[in-house]
């Protein structure tokens, strides 16, 4: 037994992790924003399709983007771009699958952040001239910084610890699809207790680590400057 043995899982979780989490700060930042600023009347009909997969089984996320992805899907007329059949069960289907599985922990806190900043610093941007895009880059953004935080390390820490989702749409590929909780489960149906007690003890560190550091950098963010 030898950490040879569970780095390719490791390092494949974390590339997954990695790649969704910059993603999904791009992509979540315009949602967020719309959500927290927006008084249209379809603002909390869309807040709720976002929040979406917060209450459904994992099994019920990943079947449907098992068929989205398919070769009856537009995941299959996607891959036909490039001669593939289907992106199921490849680390691309992972990285589609985890960004819809984890964008509402990513979308919520940068939506709290946005509205705990309020008109007044928007509205004094713009009467010394600021542009929405200056408003936005010079006040929102760094207002919002524990927003940002907050949704970059729950985002990370939600993708590694996936099961439901990349097992359904990814199945257990050696170096393709097999993440860490995906290897673990194979460890525990083999009967290979050593291995799963060392992987599922690194994930309990992992996780403590993550929430510690977040709890950490929140409080710093949230100190006033003297």
């Amino acid at each position: 037994m030898s950490f040879v043995e569970f780095w390719p899982p490791i390092s494949l979780t974390l590339s997954l992790a990695s790649i969704n989490t910059a993603i999904l700060l791009l992509a979540a930042t315009p949602i967020a924003w719309w959500l927290a600023r927006s008084n249209s009347r379809y603002r909390e009909l869309v807040g709720a399709l976002v929040a979406l997969p917060l209450v459904l089984p994992p099994t019920v996320l990943g079947f449907y983007l098992l068929i989205a992805l398919g070769p009856d899907g537009p995941g299959g007329w996607l891959a036909g771009l490039w001669g593939g059949r289907t992106l199921a069960f490849s680390f691309s289907g992972l990285v589609i699958g985890s960004f819809f599985y984890s964008l509402p922990f990513m979308v919520q806190p940068l939506r709290n952040g946005f509205a705990a900043i309020g008109p007044e610093p928007l509205e004094a941007a713009s009467s010394l001239g600021a542009s929405n895009w200056q408003r936005f880059w010079r006040v929102a953004l760094p207002l919002a910084r524990s927003g940002y935080i907050t949704g970059a390390v729950m985002t990370f820490a939600h993708t590694v610890g996936e099961f439901g989702v990349v097992l359904m749409i990814g199945g257990n590929i050696p170096g393709q699809t097999k993440v860490t909780a995906v290897a673990l489960y194979d460890y525990v149906e083999r009967g290979q207790w050593g291995q799963a007690h060392l992987l599922a003890l690194g994930m309990v560190v992992f996780a403590f680590v993550v929430i510690a550091a977040s709890l950490t950098m929140d409080r710093r963010v949230d100190v006033p400057m003297p």
